[in-house]
């Protein structure tokens, strides 16, 4: 984690001295995370419960907040850009054949940097890119349901004193990227963009500590994004 935070650390600031001699624009505005996730198995709730094998599953609810991204401009068709937002929330659900069980909730943070190219149709009034890049997502904040710690008490797992806890693994992975900005001025624009990342996660289930379930979850999100730009 460590490593992770000096690498950003240093990859910003070469960043931004880049952007002293280079175009460089912000944009704000809406950023959304839409989960295509899927997962494997509660494996230990299905024996225990007597479930049919492989027939629950997690997912994750969409959530949206305040998106900012930093735009350098290295040539007229190439950018860096990297995407920043406030910290995503998100509820963990059974599937399957416990579907509508609350597991938890989680924060996470996925900054994600990428390399655009942006296609010249003759006029700065118009400009579509497409992007490639690579994300690191963070999860905090986890946060067992209510429900959770009741069914693992029906089931004899746990008891009233017993102490139920989340973890999810942090993540790496690859972002691909469409989108367009639209010159209202010299100055100011619209940005539109829509990824697709690939976030894969482990999540635990842990009683006093100790890990008594763990479901791999792929949320593999689309993240869509509108705002205002701002060119310096």
């Amino acid at each position: 984690m460590k490593r992770s935070v000096l690498s950003l650390g240093v990859l910003l600031g070469l960043l931004s001295s880049s952007a002293l001699a280079n175009d460089f624009s912000v944009n704000v505005g809406a950023i959304g995370v839409m989960p295509d996730d899927s997962s494997g198995s509660l494996n230990v709730v299905e024996n225990v419960a007597g479930l049919e094998q492989n027939s629950t599953g997690v997912g994750v609810n969409t959530n949206t907040q305040l998106g900012l991204t930093f735009d350098y401009a290295l040539d007229e068709n190439w950018v860096v850009e990297l995407v920043a937002a406030t910290p995503f929330s998100h509820d963990i659900t059974a599937t399957g054949s416990l579907a509508g069980l609350n597991i938890g909730k989680t924060k996470h943070l996925p900054p994600t940097l990428l390399a655009q190219y942006h296609f010249d149709l003759g006029s700065d009034l118009f400009k579509p890119f497409v992007g490639v890049g690579v994300n690191y997502t963070a999860f905090f904040d986890e946060q067992p349901a209510p429900e959770l710690r009741s069914t693992l008490q029906a089931l004899g797992v746990a008891t009233t004193d017993d102490s139920v806890d989340l973890a999810l693994e942090n993540s790496w992975g690859l972002a691909l990227q469409a989108g367009v900005n639209v010159e209202l001025n010299k100055d100011w624009g619209v940005h539109l963009m829509v990824s697709k990342m690939d976030i894969d996660t482990t999540g635990d289930v842990r009683l006093n500590g100790s890990t008594i379930e763990s479901v791999d979850v792929q949320i593999d999100p689309y993240v869509a994004m509108i705002g205002l730009r701002y060119h310096f």
